[in-house]
């Protein structure tokens, strides 16, 4: 089906997989172009009741507890949440009979009558994304944040302008089945991530390339130096009139940001600015200075002065559930960075403190490799508190560097689940350390994102806090 317009649908069957946000907004965004909605989940009706509720009054036909192949009789168009692999054989059956496939990312690229800024990689998307976003507003540039991030954007295409620019964080589930790309499009890094649901390490790669793959003369791509997948593409995987930039950690770059020392500078159209020194910055880490200097570099391309983007960098401190400061108590900050769903991400934690750490991690595991985080955690943990279903792999890899005299780490435990692990935690923990929650696998053993497991952390924290001042206002016996 040719893509022009909302009108194109109206009229169409439609078939929607997935019952999640993107899943919503794309059945509220085809609802009002006048198409026939079918939205199905394999999850029942009784566990959907609040997300069928949500979209009552348009008209929208609910397909619930599977996704029988009859949905595709009559169908124009098949539509796949970010969480539903292209695998399943509905997806399979829909090629066979030449249905054309597509999803919110696809669409808003297609549709958005503002230009497009798309960022993704194995880890700093939100923060860059979110980063990026207030440095063009900072700018007077209207920026339309959304995506992966937690807003689809699809049905909000009515409020965009031709003179706004939309800044999407896109995955690689979002990534899949993208056949046009941004016109100014980001890969921060690609590491071992996402191997229980892309079938090898080189289709996740393949996945995330989408973003740049089909961009065209004039539009602009920007890639992690200090990446080696990354830095091969800059050198001979980017289309040919598409303008390179670069960030790196590690020095100057042939154009955009790098570091320079402590200095954070930005190299662009023949000039070379400071944008702020490492000691400015509210966050912590050296992965966070590499995000900074990734929006910095995006900002720049579209317009932002140097100017706003060092107001940005200077104040902002953090998206939530990453390295996120949630109280101190008993002298020991406790720190949520529930967004850690692979073992690298945690080494990214880990070096953005120099305190003893009571570690957290727990979860689901993707089938990724597990030996750095070992080596990292052995020199930087005191305590490790394992939890979740991936709780005997993490005993496991940690218990050769227990007390062997090589390093920091005292004990591994294990406990079932993340309520556990806080009221261990609060017994072994001594002031001055960090408790660290960064899982290293997924949230769903337990949870249905990474974000309700860091707002479950919050509460057991605060009760924590709470229950001191309670026991601090107790009467003294007589």
């Amino acid at each position: 089906m040719r893509v022009i317009g909302p009108q194109e649908f109206e009229g169409r069957k439609i078939v929607i997989l997935g019952l999640g946000r993107q899943g919503k907004a794309l059945a509220r965004f085809f609802a009002r172009a006048g198409a026939h909605v079918v939205i199905s989940d394999v999850r029942s009706a009784d566990a959907l009741a609040a997300e069928v509720a949500e979209l009552e009054g348009l008209g929208v036909t609910f397909a619930l507890g599977g996704h029988p192949l009859t949905l595709l009789d009559g169908a124009d168009l098949l539509c796949l949440s970010g969480g539903v692999p292209p695998t399943i054989p509905i997806v399979q059956e829909a090629r066979r009979r030449g249905i054309p496939l597509s999803n919110d990312t696809l669409l808003t690229l297609q549709l958005s009558p503002a230009p497009v800024l798309g960022i993704t990689g194995s880890a700093g998307k939100t923060t860059t994304t979110t980063l990026t976003g207030l440095m063009l507003e900072e700018a007077g540039i209207t920026a339309h944040v959304g995506g992966n991030i937690g807003t689809p954007l699809i049905d909000r295409l009515e409020g965009v302008r031709p003179t706004d620019w939309l800044v999407l964080e896109l995955s690689s589930f979002q990534l899949e089945l993208c056949r046009q790309s941004p016109r100014v499009a980001a890969v921060l890094n690609v590491t071992p991530n996402h191997l229980d649901r892309h079938p090898s390490m080189e289709a996740y790669a393949e996945a995330k390339r989408n973003i740049f793959r089909y961009q065209k003369a004039g539009d602009t791509v920007v890639l992690g130096w200090d990446n080696d997948w990354t830095r091969g593409w800059w050198h001979d995987a980017v289309p040919t009139g598409v303008r390179r930039l670069a960030f790196s950690l590690e020095g100057p770059v042939p154009e955009g940001a790098y570091l320079d020392g402590d200095v954070l500078r930005l190299r662009l159209d023949g000039r070379e600015e400071t944008i702020c020194r490492v000691e400015e910055l509210r966050l912590r880490g050296r992965h966070n200075v590499a995000n900074v200097l990734a929006a910095a570099t995006l900002a720049a391309v579209v317009g932002a002065e140097v100017e706003a983007i060092t107001a940005v960098a200077r104040r902002f401190e953090g998206v939530p559930h990453r390295l996120e400061i949630v109280a101190e108590w008993k002298g020991a900050l406790w720190v949520n960075d529930s967004i850690a769903t692979a073992p690298e991400r945690v080494v990214a934690a880990l070096r953005s403190f120099k305190e003893p750490i009571v570690l957290l991690a727990g979860g689901r595991d993707k089938h990724l490799p597990w030996e750095e985080f070992a080596q990292e955690a052995a020199q930087r943990v005191r305590h490790v508190i394992a939890f979740g279903e991936i709780a005997p792999l993490v005993n496991e890899v940690l218990m050769p560097y227990v007390g062997n005299g090589h390093g920091r780490l005292e004990t591994v435990e294990q406990v079932t689940d993340l309520e556990a692990a806080v009221k261990r935690a609060a017994m072994v923990v001594r002031a001055g350390d960090i408790v660290l929650l960064s899982p290293g696998g997924t949230s769903f053993d337990a949870y249905r994102n990474f974000e309700e497991r860091g707002e479950h952390f919050r509460r057991l924290v605060r009760a924590l806090v709470e229950g001191e001042h309670c026991e601090q206002r107790l009467p003294t016996p007589a």
